[in-house]
């Protein structure tokens, strides 16, 4: 079964049970989830001598996904179980490798002069990224480094890229929005205020300007909101959606300590979720660049809330109390990203691994919220 296969079941909800054979300890760390996502575990070298550790657990006439690291281990293991007569066993081509970088496209709503804007969920990594197209053009938000994905995408919508945007310097993936702007021939936009250690040339992401998409009047109209990075940009998108960056999550609220400044930033983090989005209209959809836990999916497999509603329901916007509020966001916090200062040294031109080290940098879930 081919990850895309996989991504068209979890986003359609569909009943899936994942034998994953890694160590227990990795399994823990990221695994692959979903609503309807059943999952068992057993390493595969208990498996070595049979299949007693499991048959217990498993129907032999029941779909069974076996899922290793990167697609060896498993096949082995799928193979074994068809010799003890389970009758639907597939093997997940490339393990969780090749699941990490899946990107899955979903339509969020046509634009009001012509266009649509799609976000590109990838359901291994948590990443969540944006597809803004009017008139033959395109720009690209939050760029994952799979870049391929997006050229084919605009290829067969027979639009053309021109512009590509980071909304701040990521640090748990790896940003392909240079990269993409470079074969292209489009421009790269990023947050100055994130932008002080880049060795490459940018558009500067500022506060009041607009970005036009097409020859409609979808712009694109940055909101300086500082917090998780001190450059970080949200953006206003025809009114009605709220690209949040790494800012605000459905069920949770960014970070503010990786770049190490934590306890410096914790106020401005505060200001812009209690005072700048406050001042927003309740009705603007929020799409943010990440999601920590599988029911943020919706029915359609996309990742959105109303800026209202999270008022409402969102824990860290809940905190009045702001000596609470600093706690919460300074030792409330998971693990930070597996090579997070690598990454930010890459996105930032400083280093250039080959993809094979970029893979391994990124492995692992994202861990940009502060409850994760």
């Amino acid at each position: 079964m081919t990850t895309r296969e996989l991504a068209k079941r979890i986003v359609n909800q569909q009943g899936t049970l994942i034998l994953d054979v890694r160590n227990t300890d990795e399994f823990n760390n990221w695994k692959i989830e979903g609503k309807k996502v059943e999952l068992v575990n057993e390493p595969y070298f208990n498996l070595l001598d049979g299949m007693e550790p499991i048959v217990d657990k498993l129907e032999k006439n029941q779909e069974i996904i076996v899922v290793c690291a990167k697609g060896g281990s498993s096949q082995m293991i799928a193979e074994m179980l068809e010799e003890e007569g389970f009758t639907k066993v597939y093997n997940l081509e490339g393990g969780m490798k090749t699941w990490g970088e899946h990107l899955e496209p979903v339509k969020i709503g046509d634009l009001k002069n012509g266009g649509s804007l799609y976000q590109f969920v990838r359901l291994g990594k948590g990443c969540l990224s944006y597809f803004i197209e009017s008139n033959g053009e395109a720009a690209i938000v939050d760029s994952n480094r799979m870049i391929d994905a997006y050229k084919q995408f605009a290829e067969d919508r027979g639009v053309q890229i021109n512009h590509m945007i980071d909304t701040h310097l990521h640090a748990d993936h790896i940003s392909g929005g240079r990269r993409l702007a470079e074969e292209v021939g489009g421009t790269y936009h990023l947050p100055p205020k994130d932008a002080g250690e880049v060795t490459f040339d940018y558009a500067p992401l500022v506060e009041g300007s607009e970005i036009a998409v097409g020859n409609t009047t979808v712009k694109v109209q940055p909101v300086y909101s500082p917090g998780h990075t001190e450059g970080s940009t949200s953006l206003i998108i025809d009114g009605k959606y709220l690209l949040s960056g790494d800012i605000l999550f459905v069920k949770s609220i960014g970070r503010p300590d990786l770049a190490g400044k934590a306890e410096d930033w914790v106020e401005d983090l505060r200001e812009t979720l209690y005072s700048r989005y406050k001042s927003l209209s309740d009705d603007l959809i929020v799409l943010p660049a990440h999601y920590s836990f599988a029911e943020e999916l919706s029915e359609d497999g996309s990742v959105s809330g109303l800026l209202g509603d999270l008022y409402e329901k969102n824990s860290g916007l809940q905190v009045e109390d702001e000596t609470a509020f600093r706690k919460l966001v300074t030792e409330n916090l998971p693990p930070q990203p597996n090579a997070y200062q690598e990454i930010r040294e890459t996105n930032m031109g400083k280093i250039n691994p080959d993809n094979e080290k970029q893979r391994e940098m990124e492995s692992g879930p994202n861990r940009c919220a502060v409850q994760g």
